[in-house]
């Protein structure tokens, strides 16, 4: 079925065992200075175990004036070489073959962290940044680009040195080299400015000084965006298919062919769920028509059969996967051994990748794969000795919880008070674009049945039915249930819950208010609504949607927009009666008529009562996720899967 995905290529004189490559992405694993760390070698040894044909690091700043972030891989210095000497040996010692992605980051970095002044082709903000006045860049000198310039060519040169099979040279998504190319940031009227020729002479410079340095054979791929997707005067394909032309001529022996910049509408390059899996291969496609050398595609795959079927249609050479690296890097390894049920896919939630870098430059995590940069401690050794642990709540955490005991050797009992398996995270993958979440809670269940996890639906545990001392460890998983508000009317019968309208336990009539604009009310809101449902959303606060991910709440507004929710803000409920709902927005009561349904979303409260019951009747009794405090799903998995692996 996969004959392409494993097929070897070759990209200039390098030699891949297969097609499927590691996207760069940040990680914030190094240290501050920009050297290799053993967690950063761990994370990518993971990586090359799993079986990928070639792995690109993160973005890796060529000086300390171009890093994009803190913690960012540096190679800006000689004493750089030896750490990156051990990371490149131990991907080699895993087969697989390594490519580091060098990068500046001009505009798109700050005072902090460039220590100093930011730079650019010219001096104008970056929309993406606070626009401070000390991250205005200021536009560089003809001397400066020359010194930028040999920069990358000695970072190139460290490169070699230190093994790495690959240069890739960052000149996408709004860094410094697509800064100099697009017009939307070029605005320069010497010869780095103007017509597509002198914009691309930055790039072309770069080229040239890299190959100096690395000799004729050694591969260079090049990273582009294709379009910006934006209005105005900005990088389109028209633009970009000669420029490839040109790259082809420069020497570069690869395309790597991504969208947008992080300054685009809609979250490109990194996008949600809401975004059609493979959305560039046309793009790519665009640019393979034209070059001669092999085109790397990628944009949100994530499922071997649709990478397959890419490969199968000619548009592109070689896949390359980023978050679903991310989500199970063994992937390679099972879809050639033929288990693709156990695969851990990436479900678009951005949270712990692009949301932590976003949160100031945390290091990243990922909601399906809570080992993600913890690789060194979660080794799955055997545990010392095999207890009996149970495991109440069935939701993503204590399955969670329920599989790292049992693959540390313990003897898992799971007790779930509903009929079924996972939690609240069921009807998170009811609401608008999110499906794919559900892939999350097929594989843990999947795991659950091959580790041999005995499970109880439909028990609930109290007290009384836990004998004391029969187990030696009780993880509680009970979650969170739905925050009522004290508002006169809220008993009635035609009030509902979120919970009660996404588990599709109630079929509402046509005209629903929903009391409550956070995440989950407006998750609920453009469900209804795309169920022909004329909706009402009040929100006493100022804005909807105050918490989240930006790239996932972008969309679900767009969805709110289009399908006509009525959104109000400082909208406090007074009081609900039969068909009708009374509210005050800036000191005036209004109300709202002919109302066949009322939904709460205003949040959760801890499900915890049995954690003080329970206290005693194990060595060992541990409250994990919403039990504790509702949160994100990325918190609540990964406390839970801490607790199974230390039960």
């Amino acid at each position: 079925m996969f004959d392409l995905l494993f097929q070897p290529f070759q990209i200039g004189s390098l030699k891949l065992k297969n097609r499927l490559c590691i996207s760069a992405m940040e990680t914030c694993y190094c240290d501050i200075d920009g050297k290799v760390t053993p967690r950063y070698i761990a994370y990518m040894e993971a990586r090359a175990k799993g079986g990928w044909g070639l792995i690109t690091t993160e973005l890796t700043a060529i000086s300390i004036q171009g890093r994009a972030f803190f913690n960012c891989l540096g190679l800006w210095d000689d004493a750089h070489i030896e750490g990156n000497k051990k990371l490149v040996d131990t991907i080699h010692k895993n087969g697989a073959k390594i490519c580091i992605q060098l990068g500046h980051g001009g505009r798109q970095t700050g005072k902090l962290e460039a220590e100093g002044e930011p730079v650019a082709p010219s001096s104008l903000p970056d929309p993406t940044r606070a626009n401070k006045p000390e991250d205005v860049p200021r536009e560089l000198t003809v001397k400066e680009i020359k010194r930028i310039i040999d920069d990358f060519a000695q970072a190139a040169r460290r490169a070699k040195a230190a093994g790495y099979d690959a240069i890739e040279i960052h000149g996408a998504h709004g860094y410094l080299i697509q800064q100099f190319l697009s017009p939307f940031s070029n605005k320069r009227t010497d010869e780095y400015g103007g017509s597509l020729r002198n914009r691309a002479r930055f790039a072309l410079e770069v080229i040239a000084a890299i190959r100096q340095q690395v000799g004729p054979d050694y591969p260079l791929i090049y990273r582009i965006s294709t379009t910006e997707m934006m209005d105005g005067a900005r990088l389109n394909i028209g633009d970009t298919r000669a420029f490839c032309l040109m790259l082809e001529e420069a020497g570069i022996d690869a395309i790597n062919a991504s969208v947008g910049s992080h300054a685009t509408k809609g979250f490109f390059p990194v996008c949600p769920n809401a975004i059609p899996r493979a959305y560039n291969i046309d793009y790519a496609e665009e640019i393979k028509k034209v070059v001669s050398i092999p085109v790397i595609g990628n944009g949100r795959i994530n499922d071997p059969y649709i990478a397959e079927s890419i490969l199968r249609s000619g548009k592109v050479d070689l896949i390359a996967m980023g978050r679903s690296s991310l989500a199970d890097p063994e992937l390679p390894k099972k879809v050639k051994e033929g288990r693709i049920d156990e695969i851990n896919y990436c479900v678009g939630c951005m949270q712990g990748c692009i949301g932590n870098l976003k949160r100031g430059c945390k290091p990243i995590q990922c909601l399906v794969n809570p080992i993600l940069g913890q690789e060194s401690e979660y080794t799955w050794r055997p545990a010392n000795a095999s207890k009996k642990v149970a495991v109440i709540g069935g939701g993503i955490a204590g399955m969670g919880a329920a599989i790292a005991a049992a693959r540390r050797g313990h003897r898992v009992t799971l007790y779930e008070k509903s009929s079924k398996l996972g939690g609240q995270w069921l009807l998170a993958a009811v609401g608008p674009f999110k499906q794919e979440c559900t892939t999350l809670t097929v594989w843990q269940k999947s795991q659950l049945q091959k580790l041999g996890v005995e499970i109880h639906l439909n028990t609930e545990i109290r007290e009384d039915t836990i004998e004391a001392g029969y187990f030696d460890t009780i993880i509680i998983a009970t979650g969170a249930v739905p925050l009522i508000p004290a508002i006169p009317g809220v008993d009635l019968p035609h009030v509902t819950t979120a919970a009660e309208i996404l588990g599709l336990r109630i079929n509402p009539g046509k005209r629903v208010v929903v009391v409550g604009g956070g995440q989950v009310g407006a998750e609920t809101a453009a469900f209804l609504a795309s169920q022909d449902k004329d909706v009402t959303i009040l929100e006493m606060m100022d804005n909807i949607l105050r918490e989240g991910e930006p790239g996932v709440n972008y969309y679900l507004k767009k969805s709110l927009d289009e399908n006509g929710v009525t959104q109000l803000v400082k909208a406090k409920v007074l009081r609900i009666e039969e068909h009708t709902v009374f509210y005050e927005q800036e000191g005036e009561i209004k109300t709202i008529t002919e109302v066949d349904n009322v939904v709460i979303a205003v949040g959760s409260r801890s499900a915890n009562q049995l954690g003080e019951k329970l206290k005693g009747m194990a060595q060992k009794v541990v409250m994990v996720g919403d039990a504790i405090q509702p949160g994100k799903g990325l918190d609540a998995y990964a406390e839970g899967f801490r607790a199974g692996y230390y039960a």
